[in-house]
């Protein structure tokens, strides 16, 4: 029997049709969780619990207060955004830890991805003035679905080797935007056409929540039954304790490896305003921009569809120039982006559409690829436990990018500077990014590095 800190070995390499089999499996579940990033977090949650939220203010200040503490019912949902991720500091990295050490990394996924799609349909039951049934629920969907997604990400170095994972991880986000968005897509059908059917239209939208959920739990039993079943070198008993140790084992050792930290230090802060302008593109376009709710799931559709190409074709980008140029050019596009969000006009669908289709072009491929790169910085037999500590800030788990938007909407009562206060993520993850020596980071892990990087 190793001992306890000795690293994972690595799996014997299956044959070409099991492999194509595992990897297509991956795919779907990125397809399948999809569904709760679009149609809960970046569409019809944050104005449906903003709604619920001002019902409970009631009164003339506009204001809640949970255990005491006054908040403005606007920034509540960006609030519990921020909290949610704040639990994630804590608790991702200690999921990475025990998905590295147990043999039954599957079983893991199954238990977080479950655990967020039973709490998402439990959303189905939010209505009246119970803003904190709402907020509880998000928290524990969000929390199970980054450690379900830190799982996820670590079968990535297993799977395929390091020349072919820029397009294999694309492929995957990929698939997850035409997943989400075709439920998002039927959704729209059932929300534009609910009064033909008799619904009400927070009765809707509840439906649209429950299926994110039922969506997410059906098609996990796809990688459930594909991916590889257990792990060579896995430690059979990979306890909470176990799994604190070699948290601290980890960190310890991080330190080695101070270009894949700056790496990280970087795509924290980026994908902190990517997943910031994801949460809360929907709330910004309904207060400030005046736009209706099905202008909105339109507009988030563009988004889902454009993002399947993008990711694509961000990708295939990255086999020429490599995926740190790919993802620097696409953190330019993000900052002019996010600019141009400031001088919108009110009730002009047009402009807001086109500002879609800028962010679809490089949404998929800037996350995508990053996860990738990410993956090559890695020391073998650690690849969740470093998820874990990327997680803590991908999508739609963002903390310090929706703490800066409520304070900002705090302070100053305007959604304009909220939404523009995010460009200084953008800039800051640019310049981060731009100083890491990727080709030597890759050699400080013991990995092989690919003819592109």
């Amino acid at each position: 029997m190793p001992p306890p800190d000795a690293p994972v070995a690595p799996p014997a390499p299956p044959d070409d049709s099991v492999l194509r089999r595992q990897v297509r499996g991956w795919y779907v579940y990125d397809w399948a969780c999809s569904a709760f990033s679009t149609t809960v977090v970046t569409v019809f949650l944050g104005p449906y619990l903003t709604s619920i939220t001002e019902e409970a203010a009631g009164g003339a200040d506009g204001y809640v207060r949970p255990l005491g503490i006054p908040i403005r019912a606007e920034s509540f949902f960006p609030y519990v955004l921020s909290l949610s991720v704040g639990l994630q500091v804590f608790l991702l990295p200690l999921v990475g830890a025990l998905a590295d050490r147990t043999p039954r990394r599957k079983q893991l996924l199954g238990l977080f991805a479950y655990l967020g799609a039973f709490a998402t349909m439990g959303l189905y039951f939010l209505q009246g003035d119970d803003y904190l049934l709402g907020g509880g629920l998000f928290v524990v969907a969000n929390l199970a679905f980054g450690a379900a997604i830190v799982v996820y990400n670590a079968f990535l170095p297993d799977l395929v080797g390091p020349d072919e994972r820029d397009a294999v991880s694309s492929r995957g986000w990929a698939f997850g935007y035409l997943g989400g968005g075709l439920l998002l897509a039927l959704n729209l059908g059932l929300y534009t056409f609910r009064d033909d059917i008799g619904l009400a239209e927070g009765t809707a939208v509840r439906i649209s929540m429950l299926s994110a959920g039922l969506w997410w739990a059906l098609f996990t039993l796809v990688p459930m039954r594909r991916l590889p079943r257990s792990r060579q070198g896995g430690h059979r008993h990979a306890g909470l304790a176990g799994g604190f140790r070699q948290l601290r084992t980890t960190l310890r050792e991080a330190r080695r490896y101070p270009r894949t930290l700056l790496f990280l230090a970087g795509y924290l802060l980026y994908n902190d305003g990517i997943q910031s302008v994801i949460a809360l593109s929907a709330t910004f376009g309904e207060r400030e921009l005046e736009l209706g709710t099905t202008t909105l799931i339109v507009a988030i559709l563009v988004v889902q569809f454009v993002a399947f190409g993008g990711a694509l074709l961000l990708g295939r980008l990255a086999r020429t120039f490599g995926a740190k140029r790919v993802i620097l050019a696409s953190l330019v596009v993000w900052t002019l982006v996010v600019a141009a969000a400031y001088p919108l006009p009110a009730g002009r669908p047009v402009q807001f559409f086109a500002l879609a289709i800028g962010i679809g072009l490089v949404l998929g491929g800037t996350q995508a690829l990053s996860r990738s790169l990410f993956s090559q910085l890695i020391p073998r037999g650690k690849e969740a436990e470093y998820f874990g500590l990327y997680e803590i800030s991908e999508r739609g788990t963002s903390w310090l990018g929706t703490a800066l938007f409520g304070v900002a909407l705090q302070v100053t009562g305007s959604y304009r500077v909220a939404i523009v206060s995010l460009v200084v993520f953008f800039v800051a993850g640019f310049v981060l990014l731009a100083r890491v020596d990727v080709r030597r980071a890759i050699v400080e892990a013991g990995n092989e590095v690919p003819a592109r990087v």
